[in-house]
């Protein structure tokens, strides 16, 4: 077992810290569409409030991570949410392409958001302690 496996927190920690750095350099496709997006192969033109709340939401991701990153106590809920947060992108990329409305290098461009949804992922799972349960409903009174 590699040292990573045996420390899933350390791991998920390296991922933080490379997601970071991830998202602070993907932003840029979206900050500056001309020409690095569309190196990357995101339509251009388009105006530009679609790729700057892109933007926005990206370096926010990259803020999460570099928060988690940094918690003394790695936040569960927010890796979940990270996990499906990169999940989407890429399949949003992916299902662009499928259409026809991206070429392949972008999906490659995003192909990193799937590998570290893969290992937030895997960091839940490896350090869930307590089965998951539903809590009991309460009768209508609110008890």
């Amino acid at each position: 077992m590699s040292a990573l496996a045996a420390d899933p927190d350390r791991a998920l920690r390296r991922a933080l810290a490379a997601s970071v750095l991830y998202n602070l350099s993907g932003s840029l496709g979206f900050l500056v569409p001309e020409p690095i997006g569309r190196w990357i192969g995101f339509p251009t033109p388009v105006p530009r409030l679609y790729p700057s709340l892109i933007a926005m939401v990206v370096l926010l991701f990259a803020a999460v991570y570099a928060w988690l990153y940094r918690a003394r106590v790695i936040d569960r809920s927010l890796v979940a949410l990270s996990a499906l947060g990169k999940t989407g992108f890429f399949a949003v990329f992916a299902g662009a392409w499928w259409a026809g409305q991206v070429p392949l290098r972008a999906v490659l461009a995003v192909s990193g958001d799937l590998a570290f949804a893969v290992v937030f992922a895997w960091w839940l799972v490896r350090t869930r302690r307590v089965p998951l349960r539903t809590p009991e409903l309460s009768p209508a009174s609110g008890r």
